[in-house]
């Protein structure tokens, strides 16, 4: 069917509604962006779906909501009325629609008469999660688009163990959402209300209880400062934080209430400089040591600390060294440190945390790029019992303490980090001061990413040719280092540097390649699961940090140029 035809279809639907069909009358005259709106139904993959608010088959609005919730709904009613009764929970974030989009999703489930749980205002990703295992719901669905711009919302899915969907499960429920044919033609006027459950502070109050677990020492002074952007996790950090007891909290007040419009930053990303404006403002008026900055749907949090009289951001990588080291000493000197104690990291995160854990004789294990992994594994351990969970993380600023939630969680992130700062205080060093420390102790660990843009069926196709290309003709050096191994995640095989010698790599199938060089340098090169991007990143380890830093852009240079030579 062509974007003409799909557009016709839903003009003369009759159901379509009249604001809409005044929408789709305006435009239609804009061929351009009636193509983009109409030309495929909008992609629902292993983690949902994401895209621009506004009608169309390619746009997130009520129907194509709809859709997405029936094709669940379809899937929770062939597993039984077991997972009916069990039900699902839905959150939503401060987005523009999201508490109309959960209400559609909310009552497509009842209409099909799966119990359904679903918050009354904004709350985090992490607490959806955790609602799932609380309530022992079957499924779980957050509306949010994470940082990206005001215009975009999304859809997210979670398993009964409150983590995203693995794979196998994803492609199940993706396969159910496809069979759904007209967006248009669903009802879901008609429900019983008693399968709609509101939820809100029981709910609440079980969460902080949990996240309060999290604390290894007591609640010292410290001076700090936290924005939640705009977002979700505004009242409950602050919640979290008054009855840890941190009085010396100040908040950002103009970005405290949820909205939608983020109208006081550029982009609510705390991996962004910009994002923290207004919290170095405060920070400067009021002496603060650490600024934390927590993103819309409060699953991410970055932080910028005290330096030489100026707030230096931190990178995801030096923040979860931060944290793991912290936690893992606390636990040493309290003698609470499991014999069996495990990290978890991505490919794609620094080696420093892996060393830091090493120090401590904890081990550490790599999976594929994306929190999800790191959520099946914990669920594998509920029954195995192989290990003891104590953190896992991600450079891309995702973090999780206690696995009471089976996503990245932010707001417990902020807690242990301003527990950290306050401990160090005590001891008379900054944050900065003891990443310094660390990165004495154990070598000057440092990272890049470099992402290029690849837009369109070409831009797809290129990716595609230069993941080919990389496996024709393998890298033998880089920099003048000879590369020792390639991880292939495609075939799942570690190659040695003849080329000959391979070994199985335990981990999920992935158009990844990642290369190890002699001096222990790396590169990892990954098409974007979410956008139309390819990732390069670099990662090197120095005796010093001039060192580290030449190194590291030497390494990103010459491997860019090999890439553009070919």
């Amino acid at each position: 069917m062509t974007w003409q035809e799909r557009i016709k279809r839903w003009l003369e639907h009759d159901r379509l509604d009249e604001v809409t069909r005044e929408a789709l009358n305006l435009l239609k005259d804009d061929e351009k962006l009636a193509e983009d709106a109409f030309y495929q139904d909008l992609a629902f993959g292993t983690g949902g779906m994401r895209g621009e608010i506004g009608p169309g088959t390619n746009r997130m609005n009520v129907y194509t909501v709809r859709k997405a919730s029936q094709g669940i709904a379809n899937y929770i009613k062939e597993n039984g009325e077991m997972a009916m009764a069990r039900g699902i929970a839905i959150a939503y974030d401060s987005r523009r629609m999201s508490p109309e989009f959960a209400q559609e999703a909310a009552k497509t489930f009842a209409a099909n008469g799966i119990h359904t749980y679903v918050y009354s205002e904004p709350r985090t990703t992490p607490q959806l999660s955790f609602s799932v295992r609380y309530l022992n719901a079957f499924m779980g669905v957050v509306i949010t688009a994470s940082h990206n711009p005001p215009e975009y919302n999304g859809y997210k899915v979670y398993g009964e163990d409150g983590a995203q969907l693995n794979l196998e499960d994803a492609d199940r429920v993706i396969s159910f959402v496809s069979e759904v044919e007209d967006e248009l033609g669903i009802d879901n006027s008609s429900y019983d209300p008693a399968l709609l459950v509101s939820l809100g502070e029981k709910l609440d109050a079980a969460y902080i209880e949990q996240a309060l677990t999290v604390q290894e020492g007591s609640a010292n002074p410290i001076k700090a400062v936290f924005t939640p952007l705009h977002g979700a996790s505004g009242s409950t950090v602050k919640r979290l934080l008054d009855e840890a007891g941190y009085a010396d909290i100040v908040y950002v007040a103009e970005q405290m209430q949820p909205d939608g419009e983020f109208p006081t930053v550029k982009s609510p990303n705390p991996e962004e400089a910009s994002a923290f404006e207004l919290a170095e403002k405060y920070g400067k008026e009021t002496g603060a040591e650490l600024l934390i900055a927590i993103d819309p749907d409060g699953d991410r949090v970055g932080a910028a600390v005290l330096s030489g009289g100026h707030y230096e951001l931190l990178n995801g990588n030096q923040t979860g060294a931060l944290l793991i080291d912290y936690l893992l000493g606390q636990k040493q000197a309290k003698g609470t440190l499991p014999a069996n104690g495990k990290i978890f990291k991505t490919i794609v995160t620094s080696e420093f945390g892996r060393v830091i854990a090493e120090s401590y004789a904890v081990d550490s294990e790599d999976v594929l790029t994306g929190f999800k992994f790191i959520g099946e594994k914990l669920k594998h351990n509920d029954q195995e019992k192989k290990f003891e969970f104590l953190f896992g993380y991600e450079e891309s600023y995702g973090y999780l303490i206690k696995d009471f939630a089976r996503d990245k969680d932010a707001v417990q992130a902020t807690l242990l980090l301003i527990e950290a700062a306050a401990y160090y205080k005590t001891q008379g060093m900054t944050l900065h001061d003891k990443l310094t420390e660390l990165y004495n102790r154990h070598g000057w660990y440092r990272e890049a990413l470099v992402s290029m843009t690849k837009k369109g069926l070409e831009g797809a196709r290129e990716i595609t040719a230069l993941l080919e290309g990389l496996r024709e003709q393998p890298i033998r050096e880089i920099a003048g280092i000879p590369v020792v191994s390639i991880e292939d995640y495609e075939t799942q095989n570690r190659i040695f540097a003849d080329m000959k010698t391979n070994e199985k790599i335990e981990l999920p199938q992935s158009n990844v390649l990642k290369y190890f060089l002699e001096d222990g340098s790396w590169v990892c090169v990954r098409p974007s699961g979410t956008e139309p991007k390819v990732k390069y990143y670099f990662g090197v380890t120095a005796a010093n940090e001039r060192d580290s830093d030449e190194k590291l852009e030497l390494l990103k240079q010459t491997f860019l140029d090999e890439l553009n030579s070919r």
